[in-house]
């Protein structure tokens, strides 16, 4: 049946209705809804003809019609800031490219300026991070919005926010666009089978979304794949982020809307991570190799910070696969509580810095009333590593007075390039108490396996820890640690512990490592 609201709008427009009554679905909406094609509303998708304006019209369109899909056919379609509104799908259908166009000169028109923010909050989160609307899309306020299909986000041309290229790589300069998808204070979103390339500062910025579904994405990009902040019951499935220069997929909890908030209830799932491609070449499918000189900027993690005023709350990470990456990076350092997450069935390959990465800190960038995180309740299971660094194994770091607590590690299998020199097992690393949470914010550390500082009740149980390289260092370092229990453990041959200040010790079963038990040991090696 048609609508004959839609048809005099059609009139109105001098569009034909056919193009108002294909039946489309919005999410969270069960009634047929209009599909319109962007070309009827002026787009050319030449690429080379700023579409902004004739996006925007159909969007508007597909919104006063109470909801609908805007359609990209094959084409490549040049916008600056393209705004979302409820109800809307935008699909990318096969062979559609949605260009981010070339920044304008200065005082020229081009991407949404960025919006005021609270000075009372200003300086808590990065530049990125505090601003939306200065995106090739984005949407603020919105529910039940989506982008699919098969089609490209091509962000070559948004800035990577770090200065690169003069006044067009100034995130505070106006005209600037610095994110593909910026998302505020959105509930019910859908972003599926889609792909980004260069997605500028962050491929997605998601900020107080709820009800967030992000599935079946390819990001190819120069910063930060998906950006997932003080959200709440979110699931990202079978993606792959090629990221060399920073995060792959990343939680936080910032301060950017003005009040603490926790990114809870998030299952990822399926998804593949990796820093040492060169960009496009995982779009292409040839998946071409950094040169080995830039191995030390790999990044291309899954990591928890390092915003994080308002915590992370009951987080499953599963069946996920790293390649030439970092790690795993559990941060909580402004003040906000991480709890409840559950690690599993996960392979690494190639990590070129810690495996796991457990730091509790008190850097505390946010209110001065905020007060100092707990970081407790981790389980991590069946998770191999093959080939890590050498100079940076395992860390669950707190501070002291502020342990991180009840760590269970189980039937993992880590392995490290090994060939320490003789005196990096006794070195002594920093506290590092207000520094920014790195896995080489300690320097080299003196173990092969895990090095765990200012913790208590730690749990390992089938834990093999393994060289390429005979190494001097122990493979477990310990130091002011209250409740270790230790199960099953292979390790290298030679010095399998070093403890100081520790109690509630235990280690049996284990054909390498003799049975041990105390209530208290000051210092020890064996």
């Amino acid at each position: 049946m048609i609508d004959r609201r839609a048809m005099l709008l059609a009139g109105s427009l001098g569009l034909p209705v056919a193009s108002l009554t294909q039946p489309a679905r919005a999410q969270g909406n069960e009634a047929p809804t209009a599909s319109v094609d962007v070309r009827r509303f002026g787009a050319t998708g030449d690429g080379r003809t700023i579409d902004t304006e004739a996006v925007n019209k159909a969007i508007d369109h597909c919104a006063s019609m109470g909801g609908g899909t805007v359609v990209f056919p094959a084409g490549r379609y040049a916008c600056y800031t393209v705004r979302l509104k409820s109800n809307v799908t935008l699909h990318l259908s096969d062979g559609a490219v949605l260009l981010a166009a070339p920044n304008p000169e200065p005082g020229g028109r081009g991407y949404d300026h960025p919006e005021p923010i609270d000075p009372a909050i200003q300086g808590y989160q990065d530049f990125g991070h505090s601003h939306f609307q200065n995106s090739l899309i984005w949407g603020e306020g919105l529910h039940d919005v989506a982008i699919t299909g098969p089609g490209l986000i091509d962000g070559t041309n948004l800035s990577r926010g770090d200065g690169s290229y003069g006044y067009m790589d100034d995130p505070h300069h106006d005209g600037t666009g610095n994110k593909a998808i910026a998302l505020k204070e959105c509930r019910n979103v859908l972003l599926r089978d889609f792909r980004v390339y260069r997605g500028g500062w962050f491929a997605l910025l998601a900020t107080g979304v709820d009800n967030l579904t992000i599935q079946n994405l390819l990001v190819d990009t120069t910063r930060d794949g998906f950006d997932i902040d003080a959200c709440r019951n979110v699931r990202v499935t079978d993606c792959t982020v090629n990221s060399p220069w920073d995060d792959g997929i990343c939680l936080k909890s910032s301060y950017a809307l003005g009040y603490a908030r926790p990114c809870e209830n998030v299952t990822i799932t399926g998804c593949y991570v990796t820093g040492n491609y060169e960009i496009g070449s995982a779009l292409d499918g040839t998946w071409k190799r950094m040169p080995a000189s830039f191995a030390p900027q790999v990044h291309g993690r899954i990591k928890f910070g390092t915003e994080s005023n308002g915590g992370y709350k009951n987080v499953t990470i599963t069946n996920c696969v790293f390649e030439e990456s970092q790690g795993f990076a559990l941060e909580t350092v402004d003040g906000g509580d991480l709890e409840d997450v559950t690690i599993s069935n996960c392979a690494m390959r190639g990590n070129y810095s810690s495996p796991f990465f457990l730091r509790l800190g008190r850097r505390m960038r946010g209110p001065k009333d905020a007060t100092i995180a707990k970081f407790r309740r981790i389980l991590i299971s069946n998770v191999t590593s093959s080939g890590s660094a050498m100079a940076l194994p395992s860390i669950i770091a707190g501070i002291p007075g502020h342990p991180v607590e009840d760590v269970k590690i189980a039937d993992c299998y880590l392995e490290q390039t090994g060939g320490a020199p003789e005196a990096l097992a006794d070195r002594m690393p920093p506290l590092e108490e207000l520094g920014y949470p790195e896995p080489n914010m300690f320097g080299d550390l003196p173990a092969t396996g895990f090095f765990i500082r200012d913790a208590k009740n730690v749990e390992m149980s089938n834990v093999e820890v393994a060289v390429q390289n005979a190494d001097p260092r122990p493979a477990f370092w310990l130091k002011d640690v209250d409740g270790a229990d230790f199960f099953r453990l292979r390790v290298p041959q030679g010095e399998a512990f070093r403890l100081q200040n520790v109690t509630r010790f235990r280690t049996f079963g284990s054909l390498s490592v003799p049975d041990r038990a105390a209530a208290a040991i000051d210092k020890t090696r064996f």
